[in-house]
């Protein structure tokens, strides 16, 4: 498979070059906002092409995917593009800056018949996934609770549009809620039906928020807390699931490295839970490579993508106006 990449992102850098190649994937190209940062990142990682125009990828018949990890707002566009072009297509999340236009690309990509899916590496861990086994046993029974708390320390060479700049998509909701969404979906196999929020921004940055506390209602009964920031250097990560028979509890599992401990408490004890410690990413890959084979479906579909944008933005809502939000997935299948 030959990828082109559409961003040259920290996170293509650090992660994802790596997890194609591990999967048996060429990295034919690279484009950017600039020449210069397209040609910088290439020699660095020994991709043999780049550009400032999409026209490289998308008129080259060679490259049968793309991975999209520019800032938020190019996403749509980008990706409408690709798809055009027969492109399958990954990308990172938030699919988009509004709900319509996440459902525009996904049905876009429906109709031309090429794969699209969100890259929620989270639900591609080893921590993650048995957490889902223990719950689909019933291990803890009814589940009550989900607690999820994913407050970190933004590092400095992430920060930039993260905390500066509302049109490019910046703010911890859109980087971190939307991932806990996922996870909550992904764990829990439902859809919050409304949320209440409170967001507030300490000074990191200026015009987005940087810290949230929100608390989620699922169709089950079931409550979900989230706490996302980037402002929090030593509160560590990690979520805990509630149950009628039981609790787990998962600490330093909510990060991009497949580390952590898992711990299920009953009546009759504590268990430490093994879990395996896979690559995140070159799990994404794979499963995204074997729905191209048609054996299966990517780890996160573009229609998981829709519903954790819809989550992420009725919590920014919610915390806005102090109202109660119904979450609004726009479902049209």
């Amino acid at each position: 498979m030959r990828w082109g990449l559409i961003g040259a992102s920290t996170i293509a850098e650090q992660h994802m070059i790596g997890a194609i190649r591990a999967t048996g994937g060429e990295v034919a190209a690279v484009v950017s906002t600039t020449k210069a940062r397209a040609r910088d990142f290439a020699a660095r990682h020994c991709i043999p092409t780049h550009s400032a125009t999409l026209a490289l990828i998308l008129d080259d018949p060679s490259i049968r995917a793309v991975y999209i990890s520019s800032t938020n707002e190019k996403h749509h566009a980008q990706a409408l593009s690709a798809i055009a072009a027969g492109k399958h297509v990954l990308c990172e999340k938030p699919l988009a800056m509004t709900l319509d236009e996440a459902t525009e690309m996904v049905a876009a990509a429906e109709a031309a018949g090429v794969i699209f899916a969100t890259n929620h590496h989270l639900r591609c861990s080893g921590s993650h996934r048995a957490v889902r086994d223990l719950i689909a046993q019933g291990r803890i029974g009814r589940v009550l609770s989900l607690r999820l708390f994913h407050a970190v320390h933004l590092p400095g060479n992430l920060q930039g549009w993260r905390i500066n700049d509302a049109g490019a998509g910046g703010g911890v909701i859109p980087d971190i809620t939307v991932h806990d969404a996922d996870v909550a979906r992904f764990l829990l196999g439902e859809d919050p039906v409304a949320v209440v929020a409170q967001m507030t921004a300490s000074g990191m940055g200026q015009g987005v928020e940087d810290s949230v506390m929100s608390v989620w209602a699922m169709p089950s009964g079931a409550m979900v807390f989230g706490h996302e920031s980037f402002t929090h250097p030593f509160a560590g990560s990690g979520l805990e699931v509630h149950g009628t028979h039981g609790s787990i509890f998962a600490r330093g599992v909510m990060t991009q490295q497949p580390k952590g401990e898992i711990e299920l408490v009953t009546a009759t004890g504590r268990e430490a839970v093994s879990f395996p410690t896979h690559n995140l990413y070159a799990q994404g890959v794979q499963d995204f490579l074997s729905a191209l084979a048609g054996q299966g479906a990517p780890a996160a579909t573009g229609r998981d993508g829709i519903a954790s944008l819809a989550v992420a933005l009725a919590v920014r809502e919610a915390a806005r106006t102090g109202i109660r939000q119904t979450v609004d997935y726009r479902r049209t299948a």
